[in-house]
């Protein structure tokens, strides 16, 4: 599905996410955000609840959140209010993954942390589970859900917004839209030799673009038009059986994040509202 903007709106989108958020900069969390634990017990894996549903995992399911910043930063102030937004357009509290970072900790540190996070909701009795992340955190939920399968385990769905599926860095969009973003190639290529750390990048999961996507439960793709990883999304979601891709016209890499800074654009409000409709199932 192709979703338009005006040029109006493109350049609002641009000037906002090139705003640097210090690690205090973001705005504080709204009233209705939780960050009580929303589990009855400890040991859900390392990460934050953020909870603007107003009800228990255990009843309304649960969003998994894995942050981006090339596997290697975190702003978890941001990430947090981020957090608090997609709770409240899903109607479920959100946990926030506080996944080991590279270059410390390559891959699979934090794969792992991912599927423990995973892991232990399902321990916990978490009804309905997705997988939400954006740009490194598309590609560990990408990575996720492969690693499930891998191992028989019940999938979840999965959101996935500007991944990077393709750590041979083989994508033409690369290429056709270098200048036109917000990361170029030379960031991407930093960014896998850290995760990777002497891994293959050719090989699954941690080249989701790599795997067999055959079986994988239904999955919503997000990226802009004019982002360099356009055709990491495109080419995963030709190839994944059951998988919406929007491509947002005229937006560069994790447009999603304008939200943060600013009040409401018609792009943000449509990203949550698509974002609504498939954790809620209804058709998009």
């Amino acid at each position: 599905m192709n979703i338009p903007a005006t040029p109006e709106e493109i350049a609002a989108v641009m000037a906002r996410l090139r705003l640097r958020l210090p690690a205090d900069g973001a705005p504080d969390l709204p009233g209705d955000a939780d960050p009580v634990p929303a589990l009855p017990s400890a040991g859900t894996g390392p990460g934050q609840w953020v909870n603007a549903s107003g009800r228990p995992a255990t009843e309304a399911g649960a969003l998994v959140y894995a942050h981006g910043g090339g596997f290697a930063h975190t702003e978890p102030r941001a990430e947090r209010l981020l957090a608090s937004h997609l709770s409240r357009a899903t109607g479920r509290p959100v946990f926030a993954v506080d996944y080991r970072l590279a270059p410390a900790h390559p891959y699979p540190a934090a794969l792992r942390d991912v599927l423990a996070v995973h892991d232990s909701l399902l321990a916990h009795g978490v009804p309905d589970i997705v997988l939400f992340g954006e740009s490194a955190g598309g590609t560990l939920v990408l990575s996720a859900l492969l690693a499930l399968k891998a191992d028989g385990k019940p999938l979840p769905r999965a959101v996935a917004v500007s991944p990077l599926t393709d750590l041979t860095l083989s994508g033409p969009s690369l290429d056709a839209n270098d200048g036109l973003d917000l990361i170029n190639r030379a960031v991407l290529e930093r960014v896998a030799r850290q995760y990777l750390a002497g891994a293959p990048p050719d090989r699954a999961p941690q080249s989701p673009l790599h795997g067999d996507p055959s079986g994988l439960p239904p999955l919503l793709l997000a990226a802009g038009s004019r982002e360099v990883l356009l055709d990491d999304a495109k080419r995963f979601a030709e190839a994944a059986p059951d998988c919406v891709l929007d491509v947002y016209e005229g937006m560069p890499h994790a447009f999603h994040l304008a939200m943060l800074t600013g009040p409401p654009l018609p792009t943000t409000t449509t990203f949550l509202r698509r974002l609504a409709d498939f954790t809620h199932r209804r058709p998009i």
